[in-house]
């Protein structure tokens, strides 16, 4: 029984897997799978092997991890709906730090997913537009690529729709598609960036582009090399003794089932609340989650479970960024999700595993961009 539901795990896995590389989810419909199907999982019981308390040997840990989620790649996943070429992620680097694109010229991309600080603002909510206060924590960016879906709610299929999302966003940056080709449209250099980014068009200045290019730049935003990706490749001493009690903790207390594949995370729906009603500070009074969005839902607090990659570096947690810490997190979701109160060596064994997910941080210099033209819009005030 329990290797026929390791093959369940592992066929979910790999579809998952690749649904995410793809990125092309008609969320609405599958939505309803997504929420249901792991929910029914957690309902039914435990669905990882059964081991007892005791850690297994390393050959068999490494078994149990290898069947439920898989490394972060060194080079990025092929994109066959935008083709990436060196021209197209500079380009959208660029436009990733330039905050000309938001209606008031102060607030980029970067702004809200800091690539020095783990794709994050460590902030519980973003400010935004005119000080605004957005009404969720802000997901990383990083390996972003591999989540089915993104934002909270999923209501973006892939990360060139997100990326259209913030820019149009009255709480974030408040543009629209005519600022952001006027900006664009005025600075030759940018006008002779997409004309090689996307060769052979008439018109290659447009929102649409601009969206893809973004994608491109933030579908090379890996952090590969964390401890657990060198477990995961055999390397049986890249994780010291607690830090695998932590992972056998978290496959056989049942983190696993809605923490899986390549993020850890990212890639299916569930109600924040399986085993028991989370704290009211941990729930924001008007956020439904996917409700608001799917007329197919009728749960509140459905949520994307999050990427788990870089956790111990993108504090605050949640959707509402009120949990400061990692033990509180887990104490929280193991209380909330699985109905279970773990000991304070337990919830520590579990820090440190995700501790070990930390990978090795993009690179990334600091773009010099081009200068303001006397056609370019002025902000907005």
């Amino acid at each position: 029984m329990t290797l026929a539901i390791e093959r369940i795990q592992q066929a979910y896995k790999r579809l998952v897997s690749s649904l995410s590389m793809h990125m092309r989810i008609f969320l609405h419909p599958a939505l309803v799978v997504m929420v249901f199907l792991p929910t029914l999982m957690i309902c039914l019981g435990n669905f990882s092997p059964a081991h007892g308390e005791d850690t297994p040997d390393d050959a068999e840990l490494l078994r149990q991890a290898q069947f439920r989620f898989d490394p972060i790649p060194h080079e990025p996943p092929s994109y066959p709906e935008n083709r990436l070429t060196e021209r197209k992620i500079a380009l959208g680097k660029m436009l990733f730090f330039d905050p000309r694109m938001s209606s008031s010229q102060v607030v980029s991309c970067n702004t809200c997913h800091n690539l020095g600080l783990g794709g994050v603002d460590l902030n519980e909510t973003s400010l935004g537009h005119r000080w605004q206060s957005s009404s969720r924590n802000a997901p990383t960016v990083l390996n972003s690529v591999f989540n089915i879906a993104q934002f909270w709610d999923g209501r973006a299929r892939d990360l060139a729709e997100q990326a259209g999302g913030p820019l149009l966003g009255l709480v974030e940056m408040a543009s629209s598609n005519l600022h952001v080709c006027k900006v664009l449209s005025s600075i030759p250099a940018y006008v002779k960036a997409f004309d090689e980014a996307f060769p052979n068009q008439a018109e290659p200045i447009c929102f649409g582009n601009a969206k893809m290019a973004l994608e491109a730049f933030e579908i090379t935003l890996l952090t590969p090399d964390a401890p657990f990706d060198r477990f995961l490749r055999g390397d049986l001493k890249a994780l010291d003794n607690t830090t695998k009690k932590g992972l056998h903790l978290f496959i056989n207390k049942g983190c696993a089932d809605c923490h899986m594949s390549t993020n850890i995370g990212g890639n299916g729906y569930y109600v924040f609340g399986v085993k028991n009603k989370p704290d009211p500070r941990y729930l924001p009074p008007d956020d439904h989650g996917c409700r608001t969005i799917s007329p197919t839902i009728e749960e509140d607090y459905v949520f994307k479970a999050p990427s788990l990659r870089n956790v111990g570096i993108t504090a605050p947690y949640f959707h509402s960024g009120s949990a400061w810490t990692l033990a509180e997190a887990v104490k929280v979701m193991t209380r909330t999700q699985l109905g279970i109160d773990l000991d304070k060596q337990e919830i520590g064994a579990i820090v440190a595993f995700l501790q070990a997910l930390s990978g090795r941080q993009p690179e990334i210099a600091y773009p010099v961009l081009p200068a303001s033209t006397a056609l370019t819009p002025h902000p907005e005030k």
